[in-house]
């Protein structure tokens, strides 16, 4: 026997940084897509039954863990609003000089 630590998984090596989904729980995802569209505009975005009937976070982590398809439109939709949302942000912004103006 060593003293050495096991090496960390091959996934837990590897960081992802300009990975916007890396470190998020489906919870997370559904809970603000469910804040910033609101269930019934998430129901005719993502079709599916647990958007549209009696929604619930809950409900739909259920669903969204058995069904691939409908998780990835979910993952997709949550990245499409986090690009909404810096869109909405660089617009209030006023826009900045590229140069401090020469006396």
């Amino acid at each position: 026997m060593t003293d050495e630590a096991p090496a960390p998984a091959p996934a837990a090596r590897k960081a992802q940084p300009r990975n916007p989904l890396h470190g998020l729980t489906l919870e997370a995802i559904v809970t603000s897509l469910a804040d910033y569209y609101g269930w019934e505009h998430l129901g005719e975005l993502v079709p599916i039954r647990c958007f549209a009937i009696d929604p619930s976070v809950g409900s739909s982590l259920k669903f969204l863990r058995k069904t691939p398809w409908a998780r990835e439109k979910v993952e997709s939709l949550y990245l499409f609003m986090l690009r909404e949302q810096r869109r909405e942000q660089q617009q209030q912004q006023p826009p900045q000089p590229d140069q401090p103006p020469q006396p």
